[in-house]
């Protein structure tokens, strides 16, 4: 087995369409925001809670090319790949930064298209955050 790992696996809506640009070789490159939503009940209260996090995700090539063309603001994807951490030097500051992006290596549509006709969501689609495989079993976990 390899001595280490670096996946990530997302499912979640995009908050925008996908932003397009060009490395100075022309290859296509698109950035993606994807929001994610867990929910709990809150133990004290009972209510309800929810929390969002969001991901920027990066695509280049082939790959971006196609999320240029079908994804748009609102649409479920399924996003595989790894965490990258960019950094550079802040012109105004000076200061260094640092952005923490994932790289994507696979895409999948979920759910139907935006105009209701059936979506590339097939079998070997992971479950979806609202599927009985994901459900709310971890409510009761006391930690």
């Amino acid at each position: 087995m390899a001595g280490s790992v670096n996946k990530v696996i997302l499912i979640g809506h995009l908050g925008a369409d996908p932003e397009m640009r060009a490395t100075t070789g022309g290859v296509p490159i698109a950035r993606l925001r994807i929001a994610t939503t867990e929910t709990w009940n809150d133990r004290a209260s009972g209510q309800k809670q929810e929390k969002t996090e969001w991901h920027t995700v990066i695509a280049f090539d082939k790959l971006a090319s196609i999320c240029e063309r079908y994804l748009s603001k609102g649409r479920l994807v399924y996003i595989e790949g790894a965490l990258q951490t960019r950094t550079w030097d802040d012109k105004e500051s000076g200061q260094k930064r640092y952005a923490t992006e994932i790289k994507a290596r696979d895409m999948k549509m979920l759910g139907g298209r935006p105009d209701g006709a059936a979506g590339a969501a097939g079998a070997s689609t992971p479950p979806g955050p609202d599927s009985s495989a994901g459900g709310d079993a971890d409510d009761d976990v006391p930690f």
